[in-house]
């Protein structure tokens, strides 16, 4: 599953359980975010061991993204059985203050910042 533009990419690896995010997410409000709102849901209905997001090419995601994150977090809190995985980079100005707040909603999310 892949969904690109010119400002994005996200892709989904079916292997490594393993959804990628690169570029820049500026959408505006959620009915733009439903393509990737629907492609996290098929991930999380597939997904029964671990599901990694990496978002360390994700150079910027603005409070809708956020809001969509945040909300597939819970989701995937209700699964029993999920683990999530959250992959960012600290050299990406957002990622480290808005991805720790990701822990607050689901506290056994591990989050991987290099």
């Amino acid at each position: 599953m892949e969904i690109k533009t010119e400002q994005y990419r996200i892709c989904y690896d079916r292997e490594t359980a393993t959804v990628s995010f690169s570029g820049s997410l500026r959408l505006s409000g959620p009915e733009e975010y439903q393509p990737i709102v629907q492609l996290l849901g098929d991930v999380a209905d597939a997904e029964t061991g671990q599901i990694t997001l990496n978002l360390q090419q994700l150079e910027f995601l603005n409070s809708s993204g956020i809001s969509m994150l945040s909300k597939f977090i819970i989701e995937v809190r209700k699964k029993a059985g999920v683990q999530m995985v959250v992959q960012g980079s600290q050299s990406v100005a957002w990622q480290a203050k808005s991805l720790k707040n990701l822990q607050r909603l689901m506290p056994a999310l591990i989050l991987e910042l290099v």
